[in-house]
């Protein structure tokens, strides 16, 4: 396939998700970026930038044009069928996360009433956030999401940097690993539970190791449980990516869990990753190993 004449990525998501975070990262690798741009100006924008020097363009559009978010599908379409590469980004996180950062920050959210009562913020906050998800639901059914909920910022970014990196393709799958004790991701289109495979940690000399060390690896590619999860987790994606792909999805997210999230299932991601990318474009993302080394660099 030829170069796209432009590259455009579109972020939307909701309030305190961490738009601004993924704007900036965009920004620093060199994107042109502009924030909260309405919709009905899209087309002429575009039009605007293929005549200028700017290659790659970044925009955020929230739900502060909520009136205008229905026109972003057609439009989206129109500007593919122009030769563009596009790559919708939608940032989500869990009410608790958001009604927490509100109300660390004392922002009021875009769609609170001005007229709450003492003592009904917290509610008024959440059903704010619900209404935002409902008017937001069809753009992140057709976007990349990441859920922000259990990350932090410098993960943010690396998630965002990694999408920008993979070519624009038919389909994109991103195999993640977490731990079931912080939460499932709610970016996951499919979550596999590894909790019943033996778990490395239980051997003292492979405790502090993780699913990507040679010696984890070998303990988990001995266990006849782990080879037939990974066969069949394999076979089930291999059974449906071409359905997928019919129903013109661009993202497919698949959660692999464990307790910890550091040696089985970082060993199914990296196993999975590899068996997919001969045939697929594929990202990795392992949620707590990140977390631990973020937290380290910030030591």
């Amino acid at each position: 396939m030829p170069e796209p004449q432009l590259e455009l990525v579109l972020i939307t998501g909701m309030s305190g998700s961490g738009k601004s975070v993924a704007l900036h990262a965009l920004e620093d690798a060199g994107y042109y970026c502009v924030d909260n741009l309405p919709p009905p100006l899209l087309m002429d924008f575009i039009a605007l930038q293929s005549g200028e020097h700017f290659t790659r363009v970044a925009i955020a559009m929230d739900v502060r044009s909520a009136k205008g978010l229905p026109l972003v599908p057609a439009q989206l379409d129109k500007l593919r069928a122009q030769g563009i590469g596009i790559k919708t980004l939608f940032l989500d996180a869990n009410t608790d996360t958001l009604v927490r950062r509100y109300s660390e920050t004392r922002r009021k959210h875009p769609l609170s009433q001005t007229d709450t009562q003492p003592g009904d913020e917290r509610r008024a906050l959440a059903d704010a956030i619900e209404l935002e998800r409902s008017l937001l639901a069809d753009i992140r059914a057709h976007s990349y999401v990441i859920d922000s909920s259990m990350i932090r910022s410098a993960q943010l970014q690396a998630y965002v940097k990694s999408l920008i990196t993979a070519p624009v393709a038919q389909l994109t799958l991103v195999f993640q690993s977490f731990s079931f004790k912080r939460g499932v991701p709610s970016d996951a289109d499919f979550v596999f539970d590894v909790r019943m495979l033996p778990n490395p940690h239980y051997e003292a000399q492979l405790r502090v190791l993780t699913g990507r060390d040679a010696p984890v690896a070998a303990f988990l590619r001995a266990q006849p449980e782990v080879l037939r999860m990974e066969q069949q987790i394999s076979d089930f994606l291999d059974s449906w990516i071409g359905a997928l792909v019919l129903d013109h999805r661009s993202y497919v997210t698949v959660a692999i869990g464990c307790t910890g999230g550091q040696h089985r299932s970082v060993y199914l991601v990296e196993q999975l990753a590899a068996h997919f990318a001969p045939h697929w474009v594929t990202l990795k993302r392992h949620r707590e190993l990140q977390r631990e080394a973020d937290l380290q660099l910030a030591v």
